[in-house]
């Protein structure tokens, strides 16, 4: 019999398979970026329809066929339900997942990539950050952790904003959120974000289409 693989992870797609499956895509603290198959998962009795949803993250046992992996069981530690409630935040955490999905290897040490990613959605949760803010700091981090960041005209921005940006260069993802900022300096690192991503994310991110005419 095939062992039972353990990992934490947190799902970033989520595709119907025929009538019943599912093929999620998983972030993993020590696996990258997986996908596995959930078989039944649609079916209103299984015990993979609450655990196989966008945005779960917890313990994930898989089995690894031939081919791919399958789900065999989920124990959830946090849904982030408000993600369900509310529309506009809901495409925030869509658009990180894409960013996620598009930078993340299988089999690469994703730890950190997933460590904000978890973070980011709770600080979409919270209510002491502007979604802008976690946004802008989302773009720029991630970059950052790719070792592709640069700003291409430092005399555009004020002290305060490269202050900001070298204070997220210097912290842990797990710590990322612990700071706010002047509504010019908002301005201007989602200025950079947009950048950003703009000149390192070489495909079009639907979520980042539809935000812009939310917000």
């Amino acid at each position: 019999m095939t062992d039972l693989t353990i990992v934490k992870g947190l799902i970033i797609k989520v595709e119907p398979i025929g009538e019943y499956d599912r093929r999620i895509v998983m972030l993993t603290d020590d696996r990258g970026k997986i996908s596995a198959f959930a078989k039944g998962a649609r079916r209103t009795n299984s015990k993979l329809v609450a655990g196989t949803n966008m945005f779960c993250f917890g313990e994930f046992g898989l089995y690894n066929g031939r081919n791919s992996y399958s789900v065999n069981d989920v124990k959830v530690i946090n849904y982030f339900s408000f993600l369900r409630d509310d529309f506009v935040s809901a495409y925030y955490g869509m658009y990180f997942a894409e960013i996620a999905d598009y930078y993340c290897r299988e089999n690469l040490d994703d730890k950190d990539m997933l460590t904000l990613l978890y973070q980011s959605l709770r600080a979409l949760e919270s209510d002491k950050f502007d979604n802008r803010l976690v946004k802008a700091v989302y773009e720029i981090k991630t970059v950052m952790l790719q070792g592709e960041f640069r700003v291409r005209d430092n005399a555009r921005y004020s002290d305060d904003t490269m202050y900001t940006l070298d204070h997220i260069a210097g912290t842990r993802p797990a710590a990322m959120y612990n700071f706010n900022v002047s509504d010019k300096v908002l301005d201007e690192l989602t200025e950079i974000g947009k950048d950003t991503i703009r000149y390192c994310v070489d495909v079009s991110l639907k979520s980042a289409q539809i935000l812009e005419t939310l917000v």
